[in-house]
């Protein structure tokens, strides 16, 4: 009995080998079968993973820093940049507590006020003159405050003109605030300014931006054949299982995954956000956040905060510097009148109003466009204004691209790409990640190439020096693309201004944004780019802030852009 079982056991044996055989010789052959048992199972396993996905994130070690020194060494010129950079960018805060404060003692916009203060000649104002408003913050108990780091916008805007500029804060770090503007145009001009965030919600966000670069988490589908895993992915993971490295091999630009149990890192399929961290903050600091509370709630005046604005002076006064202190200039990129942008330095601005002026523009052009939606709003305005650019179908998703539009008539090639992870789109083939950085390198460049730049709105969750490093490496590489191809224009889309909530601010702030956007002029500063202040643009103009703005305003970009491109010789350039 037995050894009839025995022989049984080494047949059996035998036929699994030679299945396993056949298998492995023909894997393409499974790969490809259209079986739909086979397509019911990996839907069901896709659903389940996806299900589980949020349940087993990585625990975070919030004791420790950021994985700041991944990617390429910094050298001795990068460091001392990078600290004269966070040094510019430091943003006083509360006295240091032994525990949270509490509400009541925290700034109040209700109870806040400002007032405009009068001119050394009394109370006329001219074109050409500074306005200054002094705003004094109290808490929700009514007592002033002493201490600094409100987060303050302000803005100086006329509704029957359709115009409006933005005005500059300055913190005197002990509860008072200078909002000061420069009176561009004759008529009214009513002065608003809005609370975005008390010095204690500040404090907050710039706490979660260093301990929590996790709390936007992306993930991987991992896949061969009918077998798929889908794991989490960041820049930086705990090392708690193996990871699959993609570090780009040129920038040094860092990315990881948490390894597949059944797959190889090389059967990555894809890229995607995965979600966002919830319970990030105590209910007390919640209390900080709150809409119509202490979230973008507008400053009211101690008493008028209007005033007539006169033509300029005919005869101005020199006072010796000795008796007047010198004040400080102002020096906004421009400003809103008739709802159009006027630059106050650099182009002469053109209104392109008619398609056929764009298609004029544009004509003998490449038109690359990298980054964020926010620029992908460009390619989608310019493709939906001018008929003759015809999208052509490259079976990208919807809203993440590649995507491209040809006008074959006029030869003029329209292209957008977004940039490299962190991205928080939907799903992005690992295949279409790319580094603007080594997409510059590629471009062959000159007098009929532009390249537009948007890097900014996903960065936020992560620490400075992760910007940092990302536009330095963009800049060597416009650097590069500069010197061999010096006719190449570039043009640099700043961020704006957006919508905010109690979630959206502890992800996607205006503070954050402030801070990035200026990193991004100071990186960029003596580089032989042009600007698109969005930031000014967004803040200075009476819609409502959203992170796509109102097709009103993108007009005016997109009117910015055109004119650096196809400049009025017949206007005289604005020094």
């Amino acid at each position: 009995m037995c050894r009839n079982v025995s022989k049984y056991a080494l047949f059996f044996l035998f036929l699994a080998l030679s299945g396993c055989i056949f298998l492995l010789r023909n894997i393409h052959t499974v790969e490809n079968w259209n079986c739909h048992t086979i397509s019911a199972l990996y839907q069901l396993q896709s659903r389940i993973q996806s299900s589980f996905l949020p349940v087993n994130l990585p625990t975070f070690h919030h004791n420790r820093s950021f994985c700041a020194h991944l990617g390429q060494k910094p050298t001795p010129e990068d460091e001392l940049e990078e600290r004269y950079l966070l040094d510019s960018i430091t943003w006083p805060g509360p006295p240091p507590r032994s525990s949270p404060p509490a509400l009541r003692q925290t700034s109040d916009p209700v109870h806040s006020l400002f007032a405009v203060l009068p001119t050394q000649g009394g109370r006329e104002w001219h074109v050409g003159d500074q306005l200054e408003a002094l705003v004094q913050m109290h808490d929700f108990q009514g007592r002033p405050k002493r201490y600094g780091g409100d987060f303050i916008l302000a803005r100086l805007h006329s509704p029957e003109l359709g115009a409006g500029v933005a005005g500059k804060v300055l913190d005197h770090k002990n509860g008072f605030y200078s909002a000061m503007f420069p009176l561009l145009w004759v008529g009214s001009a009513h002065i608003e300014i809005t609370l975005v965030h008390p010095s204690e919600a500040v404090a907050v966000l710039r706490r979660l931006r260093e301990e929590r670069p996790d709390r936007v988490f992306f993930k991987s589908l991992f896949r061969l054949g009918f077998l798929s895993e889908t794991t989490v992915c960041n820049m930086c993971l705990p090392l708690e299982q193996p990871l699959c490295n993609y570090t780009d091999l040129y920038t040094g630009e860092p990315w990881y995954c948490y390894k597949p149990k059944m797959l190889s890192c090389d059967s990555r399929i894809n890229h995607a956000k995965a979600g966002y961290q919830k319970h990030l903050i105590t209910n007390k600091e919640a209390l900080l956040f709150q809409s119509g509370v202490n979230i973008k709630v507008p400053i009211h005046a101690s008493g008028p905060n209007g005033i007539d604005v006169l033509p300029p002076r005919k005869e101005v006064e020199v006072e010796s510097s000795s008796v007047k202190p010198e004040p400080i200039k102002l020096a906004p990129s421009g400003y809103y009148y008739e709802d159009s942008w006027r630059p106050l330095s650099g182009i002469a601005m053109r209104q392109f109003n008619e398609s056929s002026a764009i298609t004029q523009c544009l004509e003998n052009k490449v038109i690359n466009m990298y980054g964020d939606s926010t620029v992908r709003q460009w390619f989608e305005y310019l493709i939906t204004l001018v008929p003759g650019l015809r999208e052509f179908n490259l079976s990208s998703p919807k809203n993440v691209g590649p995507f491209m539009a040809v006008d074959s008539t006029h030869n003029i090639l329209l292209k957008y790409r977004c940039h490299g992870p962190p991205i928080r789109f939907s799903t992005v083939m690992a295949s279409e990640l790319r580094y603007v950085s080594n997409e510059l390198d590629g471009l062959s460049g000159g007098p009929n190439t532009v390249v537009v730049l948007s890097i900014w709105a996903h960065f936020s969750t992560f620490p400075v020096e992760v910007y940092i490093r990302r536009l330095r490496h963009v800049r060597r590489s416009l650097v590069r693309l500069l010197d061999r191809a010096p006719g190449t224009m570039v043009v640099i889309r700043s961020g704006n201004l957006q919508a905010l909530d109690p979630e959206v601010s502890l992800y996607n702030s205006d503070w954050y944004s402030l801070q990035l956007d200026e990193v991004l002029r100071s990186m960029f500063k003596g580089l032989n780019v042009l600007l698109v202040d969005a930031w000014e643009m967004s803040l200075a103009h009476h819609l409502p802030h959203a992170l796509h703005p109102p097709p009103v305003i993108v007009k005016n970009m997109i009117d910015a852009l055109l004119s650096y491109v196809c400049p009025d010789k017949t206007k005289r350039q604005l020094t």
